[in-house]
């Protein structure tokens, strides 16, 4: 580690220079092939006419085929990347090694419904009731549990008709976890999961089909994503917070308030992101059938990609959807990423490989000769930050690992240190890139370790003491140049010193003593 740790400084210290990611070439033409959940279709398909007025040598063929058609794509590696509502499940990683999970946006499920005496949005649900609906045990719209929801409504005598998903879908994933939440009931009859066992009604597969499904049936209620309802002119319910204090709408504004607070709890992109749900999170105007939604890519490209330039474009083309693409997300009612959590997928793109060569720096303008970009996180390009595989994914896997909770004071002091004392200087950016580089290379593998075995996460704990004891002597460079050049200079020699010419020295004077005793 002592190793890792000085040759990786003695590089990123050499250089001042932040590179950037340069676009696909731009005399070549790149076909890349997604597949996936219908969920944000509206908004990739908004992505794929965006970037190609761009970079117009590149095309995305997205087939908008449901999440669980996707994760098999993606296991079987005959698309670039998938998408994805529902993480994968341990299982579905296990045939696909190696797998980012990366936000890409934020959007709501909807309740639709056609009811022509109540033509309009707004009817008010509540979780429980909307369970049994699907659960067949309400089975007419003018059922006093739906009613006393709806004092004065005109609710008709009628048979209710529940339109549900057919495929393998993210969005039935969605829409059951939020009910299993609400419902013991549906929780051990249904549960949650793509793809369920319906007690009745009607199916259709997509988004697309379950909208179109009511929209030409009568009486009928299901569940879309939210541009689907908004436009196809759909009629859609106000859904109970989960205070149970009040009716949301869902809008931009509702969705985003449901995901204030959950950037913080998020697993880095190469970690497991089973159980991550933002389903009827508390606050008065939080819309309680929320989500995340996910891009899938390999962490080397060398699995679906023919070339490192193909590798380039799909790393490319992602890194736009993360940055300027968000900008289109609104008008189409998806949620733009918070800044914090785009960082999930932008740090981790910057360690994308291609059969063992980095894509980003193969790609990129770097001072660099050994495949790695001294593009900084936090700079340029719109990547870094505290939550991905970069900065603090990679830099502090180990060290999280180790303390058993990235919000260790140890953990913390690191990201500090990091934020305060070296990023704000050309040199301490490039040494942070090229310190990555080399250290997310054996960090998860170690981290994973640690989890399964506590001597070793004792043992690592000790081990990384007297390294953490001396990088507060980082904030005496006074965030200058020279500065941080000469106080990192300091903490290299002195780690150098505790971890090889003390050991080194120790053992050499144990042999000597040995010899002469022999």
């Amino acid at each position: 580690m002592a190793a890792a740790i000085a040759a990786a400084a003695a590089m990123g210290l050499a250089a001042a220079a932040h590179a950037q990611l340069v676009p696909p070439d731009e005399s070549m033409s790149f076909s890349i092939d997604a597949a996936g959940a219908t969920f944000p279709f509206p908004l990739i398909d908004k992505w794929r006419v965006e970037y190609a007025r761009e970079h117009p040598n590149v095309s995305l063929n997205y087939q908008s085929i449901g999440s669980g058609g996707g994760i098999t794509q993606h296991m079987e590696k005959t698309v670039n990347f998938a998408a994805t509502d529902a993480p994968m499940t341990p299982s579905e990683e296990l045939a696909a090694p190696n797998t980012l999970h990366i936000p890409e946006t934020l959007g709501a499920v909807t309740v639709a419904y056609n009811i022509p005496e109540v033509p309009g949005s707004g009817l008010r649900l509540d979780g429980p009731t909307l369970a049994m609906i699907f659960l067949g045990e309400i089975t007419r719209w003018d059922d006093g549990r739906i009613a006393s929801h709806n004092p004065g409504a005109n609710l008709p005598d009628a048979a209710i008709v529940p339109v549900q998903r057919s495929d393998g879908s993210g969005t039935t994933f969605v829409f059951t976890d939020y009910l299993s939440g609400v419902s013991g009931e549906f929780e051990e009859r249904i549960g949650r999961g793509k793809s369920v066992p319906w007690p009745g009604g009607v199916s259709n597969a997509g988004n697309e089909g379950v909208a179109a499904t009511v929209r030409t049936t009568p009486y009928s209620v299901g569940y879309v994503e939210l541009a689907y309802a908004f436009q196809t002119g759909m009629a859609y319910a106000h859904m109970q917070n989960g205070d149970g204090t009040a009716y949301v709408e869902p809008t931009i504004e509702s969705i985003r308030a449901a995901s204030s607070g959950a950037a913080a709890a998020l697993p880095a992109a190469i970690e497991s992101w089973e159980g991550v749900s933002i389903v009827n999170a508390p606050g008065q105007g939080s819309y309680p059938i929320s989500s995340l939604t996910y891009l899938l890519l390999y962490g080397d490209l060398g699995e679906v990609a023919d070339s490192i330039d193909e590798a380039h474009a799909i790393v490319h083309l992602i890194n736009w959807m993360l940055t300027s693409g968000q900008e289109h997300a609104e008008p189409l009612l998806y949620v733009p990423l918070p800044e914090s959590v785009a960082r999930i997928g932008t740090d981790a793109l910057q360690f994308v490989t291609y059969n063992g060569m980095s894509v980003w720096a193969a790609a990129a303008e770097s001072p660099f000769g050994d495949g790695m970009s001294a593009q900084a996180p936090g700079t340029g390009n719109g990547t870094g930050g505290d939550t991905g595989v970069g900065a603090a994914g990679g830099g502090c896997l180990v060290a999280t690992a180790a303390y058993g909770t990235e919000m260790a004071p140890q953990v913390q002091a690191l990201r500090e240190l990091r934020d305060t004392a070296l990023l704000p200087t050309a040199s301490g950016s490039a040494f942070m890139a090229a310190f990555n580089g080399i250290y997310y290379s054996f960090s998860p593998a170690v981290a994973d370790l640690e989890r399964q075995s506590p001597e070793l996460r004792a043992l690592v704990r000790a081990l990384v003491a007297p390294m953490l004891h001396s990088l507060p002597l980082m904030s005496l460079s006074g965030g200058t140049e020279a500065g941080t050049v000469a106080m990192g200079s300091l903490v290299i020699a002195l780690n150098a010193g505790l971890y090889a010419a003390a050991p080194a020295a120790a053992a050499s004077w144990a042999w000597r003593r040995s010899r002469r005793r022999g």
